[in-house]
Order: C-alpha cells, then structure tokens, then sequence
C-alpha cells in the first residue's frame, strides 16, 4: 500500500498543472487591476508647461484688442504714457460720446450691419446653388466654365473698380449703397463660397438624390430639400468669411460713397480729425472697439462651425 501511494503521488507530481478559469462575469479578487491598454496619462507638470505656452503664444493677440478696449476709457494724456498701462486709472465715456456726436457713427453703424447681413445672405443663396450645379448638374463645358469662374479669384479688386465706377456712374448709382450689394455679392467673395459649396456637394452620397427621385422630386426639390439642409457646416463658413469680409470693405465704400451719412465704419474710422488735421485717438479707439464687437462675438460663437465647414469641405473632385 506504501508503494503505490508513493507511486500515485509521483504521478500526481509529473503531470502538468492545469489553469483554473474562472466562469464568464466572475470578477478575480486576488487578480492586480490593470491600466487599460493606450495612451499613459500626461503627467501635471507637462500639461501646464503646454498651457503656459499657449499663453505665451496667446499674448501678441490679445494685447492690441486689450490695449485697444482700454485704451477706449483713457484721456489722450493717458493713450501714450510709457510703460502702457493695462487699466486706465481716470475711466471715461469721452471717447464713446464723442464717436457719436463727431460723426453720424449710429447711421454708419447700421449701413454696414444691412449691408453686411444682405451681402452674406445673398452669398450663401447664390453660392449654394451655383456650387451645386457645378458639383451634380452635368453640362458641356462644365469645367471649362468652372475654371472661368476660378479665375475672378486671381484679379485683384484695384483692376477693376475704375470699370465697375463708369458702370455704376452710367446707371446712376454713385453715392449709393446699391454698388456695394452688387459687387459684393457677385465678385471674388462669392466665387470663393462656390469653390467651397461645391467642394462639400461633391462629398454628399448620390444614393440621396436617387431616393429623392424615387419619391418624386424635381432638381430644386433635392437642392432645397436635401442638399441644402445637409450643407449647414459649409454654410456657416461661408457666413462668417463673407460677414467678416463685407464689415471690414475700405476701398469700395471710399470709391463709390460721398456722403457721411452713407459711409461704412472702416470708412468712418478716418474721419475723426481735430481741426489741425491730428488724429483724435481716444475716439478712433472707441469707435474701433465698437466697430470690433460685432467680428468678436460671431468668431467665438461660430469658429466651431467655421473650422468644420472648412474641414468638410476637402479638396475632391
């Protein structure tokens, strides 16, 4: 009997262990718990390091804006003084009430605004139908004609305004905002939404348009009924470029406008001279920072949209 216990403990011995498994959802006590594979966290100190740098790298932008806001509520005595304050120390409205009082600046505030608000929705109307024939409408000459219509992004507006005032001046409209809407609304700004409308229509499925066919609608039917929805990303970027380009217009309104009350703000902002000729910089500053405003709020709130419509947009076809 001693020997074959000896034996069957041998054996028992010799053979390979067997893992044990657990049953499935069972969770293993003595088990260690492990990081999920992927990337290591990024420590404390790295992260504030990229933080503080992004600061760093933030000041060349947000001190003119800062300098300019603040500088709104100084006196001109204060304006210049060095090292520049970054809080003025005797606040003032001067600057604000003067702005509106040198110049009608609440007429030419909303002159650019209408005019800004009616160029970027004729942009995007025009633009998104243009973009979608270029990108699902076949015709001869498609690309040839595309490329025409490239080509108004190549000519600088200097070459063309001398034309374009004989024009306007043959019908009329000098001293007028109708030139401004006009030339606006078709010239390089609007070439430039086509380029991006067609970009994203390329990108849409053409399993949409089949589906819209099958339930019987017509080409306009699927342009304003589906692809037009779709493309509100891209729609967004057009916005925005197209707003910030039509506020910010210089040489058009200075060509085409002769009367105060119909000025722009850009245009506006080189009014405010003293009676020798010298710059009155507390009101500039004011009238910039007003002028400014608007461009601020629609890039925070909207720079997500612009950055995906952009991004959306590609380069295919």
């Amino acid at each position: 009997m001693r020997t074959e216990s000896v034996a069957l403990r041998e054996r028992h011995d010799a053979e390979p262990a067997v893992p044990v498994v657990p049953p499935l959802g069972a969770a293993s006590v003595d088990a260690p718990t492990r990081r999920p594979a992927g990337r290591r966290p990024r420590s404390p100190w790295r992260t504030l390091l990229f933080y503080g740098a992004l600061c760093v790298l933030a000041v060349p932008f947000v001190f003119p804006t800062w300098w300019m806001i603040t500088s709104s509520f100084k006196p001109i005595s204060e304006i210049f003084a060095f090292p520049p304050e970054l809080w003025p120390s005797n606040p003032t409205l001067d600057g604000y009430v003067g702005a509106f009082t040198e110049q009608p600046f609440a007429e030419q505030y909303l002159n650019s605004m209408y005019i800004a608000i009616l160029v970027t929705l004729g942009t995007m109307l025009f633009s998104s139908m243009a973009g979608y024939a270029f990108a699902r409408i076949r015709f001869p000459g498609q690309n040839v004609l595309f490329v025409v219509v490239l080509t108004g992004l190549l000519i600088p507006s200097e070459v063309t305004i001398v034309p374009l005032f004989q024009l306007f001046n043959s019908w009329g409209m000098i001293d007028t905002h109708w030139p401004l809407l006009l030339v606006t609304t078709f010239g390089a700004p609007s070439v430039l939404a086509t380029f991006i409308m067609r970009q994203y229509f390329i990108t849409l499925p053409v399993e949409l348009e089949e589906a819209g066919r099958i339930d019987g609608l017509g080409r306009w039917r699927i342009y304003w009924s589906i692809a037009l929805p779709l493309s509100r990303s891209a729609l967004a970027a057009v916005a925005i470029f197209t707003f910030l380009n039509v506020w910010n217009l210089y040489l058009e309104p200075t060509v085409y406008l002769q009367t105060p009350e119909l000025f722009t703000l850009p245009q506006a902002l080189t009014r405010y001279t003293d009676a020798y000729g010298g710059e009155m910089w507390n009101i500039q500053l004011a009238a910039a920072a007003m002028t400014a405003l608007p461009v601020l709020v629609v890039f925070v709130f909207a720079q997500k949209q612009f950055v995906e419509g952009l991004a959306q947009t590609g380069l295919k076809g």
